[in-house]
């Protein structure tokens, strides 16, 4: 087929291509594939390079991890490399469905751990609904060694990669299509998560809607409580039966504030004082007699949490009771970023080391901003959830983030305007022993801010071998999921604020570029 190919600029504006050897019906159709493919490829990427471009029809590929994608529509592949810096690498994926199928939506995709990686299976769910989808590997290949005395890297896995790939993949989806998306969002949760607030409190301008699942948001404390949980845990380890029997102990000792359906299986909501610490250690002693006194004093610091060992000021709060002791370590790398790749970790003190650390990383992988006002302003809607049953990013800081955020707009009822927040009883950082089904957040903040459809309250079950076990109504916080003896029903109920200990601002230094 004899076609002309319009400059790059031209084929953007008028998101069109030559009549001249086309038929009628080509026309209607708009540009052909080669057309658009021909657009990108003159593109220039802001500080990056286009390291891949191709049109694929085949229905199925190999990850690199070697899992096999089936199913996939034809879709454009975009791959660039950008350098904003030297030092920085950042590596960007984006997936286009064919123009005919774009529903005129960009998805952002966040990513997991330290990161690194590209995990094509991940687009392959929004392309197929029609969403133009990209990710990251936020700069952190070939491994988490790569921020060793790295500033840049630091920069990038906080929040840089993640701007520009939206910058770059916005860029990508206009000219292919020859229109902006009508409609951005990000979705991420852990790493994601930290990657979906800085977007919010940094980036208010990027996305429409966001879902921040499971926030790894307040990341350097949490990589204290860490290097906490490791030392204590590498001087008195607990073998599997032994934290069995601390978590029935929880999950005993907390069953008559649960629903009959629940009690005993799980903790709702794992809020709790000195008291209650005392009483499940002290019942989780009673239940199994080869737990010693070493074994209750290494839980009073595990439960109790990190505190600065010359000022005494909440470094980050404890391991959540019913949840899993051995989840809760590891994930030291970030440690190795700001001492070396050789420093031992178990040398590596609370008190001038952790100030070190701090100080370095922590103005530019947290996120814990409250002025969200920009984002409210331009009509973002937020989602954030968080799991009772998880140690692994516990919900205490971002319980905590969402009553800043209260306290900053100064109405409850103002912030639930734009940002709602869910706790999700007995979930864990993936699966769980309560709801291991969360609800589709993404989809209810995309209704949100499209429909103005307000999430009052979303399905939350438990499936086991693809039979549901449990659903429970969730309710944004502060209302409570409450169990109605006289009806056997769930609904809701006013809940308690607060309640968890705030990490203290040192550890929260003020954001840096």
């Amino acid at each position: 087929m004899n076609q002309r190919i319009l400059s790059p600029a031209v084929a953007v504006l008028l998101g069109c291509v030559s009549l001249h050897g086309q038929s009628p019906l080509e026309a209607v159709r708009g540009p052909s594939v080669d057309d658009r493919l021909a657009v990108l490829k003159a593109l220039k990427i802001d500080a990056g390079t286009m390291a891949l471009l191709e049109h694929s029809d085949a229905p199925t590929m190999t990850a690199p991890d070697g899992k096999a994608l089936g199913n996939l529509p034809p879709r454009t592949i975009v791959k660039l490399v950008l350098n904003p810096a030297k030092g920085s690498n950042i590596n960007v994926e984006i997936w286009l469905p064919d123009a005919g199928k774009w529903n005129g939506r960009f998805l952002g995709l966040g990513n997991g751990g330290s990161a690194g990686h590209i995990n094509p299976g991940s687009l392959a769910g929004p392309l197929a609904e029609g969403s133009a989808v990209a990710t990251t590997n936020m700069g952190t290949a070939p491994n988490a060694d790569s921020g060793v005395g790295n500033r840049e890297v630091w920069k990038d896995f906080g929040f840089r990669a993640t701007h520009l790939m939206t910058l770059s993949a916005k860029q990508i989806v206009t000219a292919y299509y020859g229109k902006a998306p009508e409609f951005s969002y990000f979705s991420g949760g852990s790493t994601g998560g930290q990657q979906a607030l800085q977007e919010a409190q940094r980036y208010p301008e990027d996305y429409d809607g966001i879902v921040a699942a499971i926030p790894a948001h307040c990341r350097t404390p949490l990589h204290a409580y860490f290097l906490w949980n490791d030392q204590i845990l590498k001087k008195c380890p607990f073998t599997p039966t032994q934290e069995a029997s601390v978590i029935a102990a929880a999950n005993d000792y907390f069953a008559g504030r649960e629903a009959p359906a629940v009690a005993g299986k799980f903790i709702s909501d794992p809020r709790c004082n000195a008291k209650d610490i005392a009483a499940v250690i002290a019942l989780a002693l009673q239940k199994d007699p080869t737990l010693t006194p070493e074994h209750a004093a290494a839980l009073r610091k595990l439960f109790g949490g990190p505190r600065h060992a010359v000022t005494g000021e909440r470094i980050f709060n404890g391991i959540p009771l019913g949840s899993s002791l051995s989840a809760a370590h590891g994930h030291l790398y970030l440690f190795k970023w700001v001492f070396g790749a050789n420093k031992k970790l178990e040398d590596i003190n609370f008190g001038a080391d952790i100030d070190t650390y701090t100080a370095a990383l922590g103005p530019y992988l947290n996120a814990e901003n409250a002025d969200l006002s920009a984002f409210e302003k331009r009509g973002g809607r937020l989602i954030m959830t968080s799991g009772t049953a998880d140690s692994v990013v516990p919900y205490t800081a971002t319980l905590d983030y969402y009553e800043q955020v209260i306290e900053h707009f100064g109405s409850l009822e103002k912030v639930r305007s734009f940002f709602r927040y869910y706790l999700i009883p007995g979930m864990a950082h993936g699966g769980g022993p309560g709801l291991n089904q969360p609800p589709n957040t993404l989809e209810a903040v995309r209704t949100w801010r499209e429909k103005g459809t307000v999430p009052e309250m979303l399905p939350g079950r438990r499936v086991v071998d693809g039979k549901k076990e449990l659903e429970i109504p969730l309710f944004p916080y502060p209302t409570k999921t409450a169990w109605d003896a006289a009806t056997s029903t769930f609904h809701p109920a006013d809940g308690p604020r607060g309640g968890v200990e705030r990490v203290a601002p040192s550890f929260r230094p003020t954001t840096a570029e």
